[in-house]
């Protein structure tokens, strides 16, 4: 399976800083972006939402920022599952353009599935497994997640 592309826009002028260049929250809008369109793929579409009454939330999220994106570039998102269980997805989103092999910014999130009357975590539903699996499956050819598992951290002085 190729690259799971989930989202893909162009950089808006109000995303610009003073720089020319993407804002740092902007980054992570693109991102939210790609989770909302992963979500429709996964059965957590808004009507699906709506019946069930389940959503995903994002416990944590890390941003790398590797390249410039300026105005008018037109961007894309891949996103690899990297992991779930009965109520967590990993993922790794990452941003691209075209004639720039490597990645621009980086992603890796850990989401949580909810039932919002509560809000409380709860299981996948097996629909949900299914596709979760399926994208899982599909991902065992694409190349290893490249800034997956960082922290943040000054040198230890010696």
């Amino acid at each position: 399976m190729p690259a799971l592309i989930t989202y893909r826009t162009p950089v808006q002028e109000d995303w610009v800083d003073y720089n020319g260049h993407l804002r740092d929250a902007f980054y992570l809008l693109i991102f939210s972006y790609a989770t909302d369109a992963l979500m429709e793929r996964i059965g957590l579409d808004a009507d699906s939402r709506g019946q069930s009454g389940n959503s995903l939330f994002t416990l944590e999220a890390h941003i790398n920022y590797l390249h410039e994106v300026k105005l008018g570039s037109e961007v894309w998102v891949q996103t690899q599952i990297i992991g779930f269980d009965r109520k967590r997805l990993h993922l790794y989103h990452s941003l691209h353009r075209a004639g720039f092999d490597k990645a621009l910014a980086a992603s890796e999130q850990m989401l949580l599935h909810v039932d919002l009357a509560g809000p409380k975590s709860a299981p996948f539903s097996e629909r949900s497994v299914g596709l979760l699996q399926g994208l899982v499956d599909g991902q065992q050819n694409v190349p290893p997640a490249e800034f997956l598992g960082r922290v943040i951290a000054l040198p230890t002085p010696n």
